[in-house]
């Protein structure tokens, strides 16, 4: 598969995973592998304090779209603006206006259980039939966060009857249960407990929410250090002197970084037999997380893609 039948599979690619796995690095990466491609990309980023910004090596993101390279664009969503968007919209301006003067907003906005997930989704629903991009990616909330955030439309089929609400969590319905409007891809880590919480993650998004399910993304597998034997013989090969303790300290961290690597791939087979999804699976990055980093996650997303069987 190539990258840009991957990325024309779906017009919203939600990206989610538990908290510390990665999940808005891999939004950044797979964002930039798409423009890559040629896709007219739009990154959303629905919390706010997702560290986008850092990764993409641009100023905080704010309600209005910003250019970040060719063909990629990022922008947060929140449910305070999204309702005065949604009110302005309907010719409610001076009510709009009140509300922000009077410190209503967050009451109103939180008035139903599910109706802060719901305006946000709402306008993705919009953005997503208005033809904003080609590709959304969505930063979505952590683990936990995500079923109820994917589950509040129909928490609020229950709750409200009629009405413009009942609509646009009809219409979000809609959305998140068409493949071919809508997939999640999630993001773990190679260890127990992540992939512990992937395993129940993504049987609560396909029994309770009905959203299909992408490729998993497994990140930060450490690679092959590539070193033929013990320091001190690679060394000597390479006509260095290495004194014993350095050779020592050498010989002890390839070992631990090869167990780490052991161990890795075992927890992502464990996960391939308990989860029957393709893997991508992404390389250990040194350092903090920026443009540069994001790009040579982009390329292994890349690479990746491409192993990945075609369309049937």
């Amino acid at each position: 598969m190539n990258v840009e039948q991957f990325c024309s599979a779906s017009r919203v690619v939600i990206v989610a995973g538990k908290g510390g796995v990665g999940k808005t690095t891999v939004t950044a990466a797979l964002a930039t592998a798409a423009a890559r491609a040629g896709a007219s990309v739009l990154i959303v980023e629905v919390e706010g304090k997702s560290g986008l910004s850092t990764a993409l090596g641009c100023p905080p993101l704010t309600y209005e779209e910003r250019p970040i390279a060719d063909r990629l664009r990022a922008r947060t969503l929140t449910p305070d603006e999204a309702l005065l968007e949604y009110l302005e919209e309907r010719g409610l301006r001076r009510i709009s206006r009140r509300l922000v003067r009077s410190g209503a907003l967050d009451v109103v906005a939180t008035a139903v259980p599910g109706m802060q997930d719901i305006l946000v989704l709402g306008k993705v629903k919009q953005l997503e039939r208005g033809g904003t991009a080609d590709l959304i990616v969505i930063d979505a909330p952590a683990a936990g966060h995500a079923v109820s955030f994917l589950m509040s439309a129909r928490g609020l089929l229950d709750a409200v009857r009629v009405g413009p609400v009942r609509t646009q969590a009809e219409d979000v319905i809609a959305l998140l249960t068409d493949p071919e409007r809508c997939r999640v891809v999630l993001v773990t880590l190679a260890e127990e407990t992540p992939v512990n919480e992937l395993i129940e993650t993504a049987f609560a998004l396909e029994d309770r929410v009905g959203v299909k399910l992408g490729p998993v993304v497994v990140n930060a597998v450490p690679d092959p250090l590539g070193v033929d034997g013990p320091a001190l013989a690679d060394a000597a090969d390479a006509g260095l002197a290495v004194p014993l303790p350095v050779a020592a300290a050498l010989d002890a961290a390839a070992a631990f970084r090869s167990e780490r690597r052991t161990l890795a791939l075992a927890q992502a087979d464990r996960l391939a037999q308990r989860l029957p999804l393709p893997q991508l699976r992404l390389p250990f990055v040194f350092g903090e997380i920026g443009p540069r980093q994001v790009g040579e996650l982009a390329d292994a997303l890349t690479t990746g893609i491409h192993a990945l069987p075609g369309p049937t």
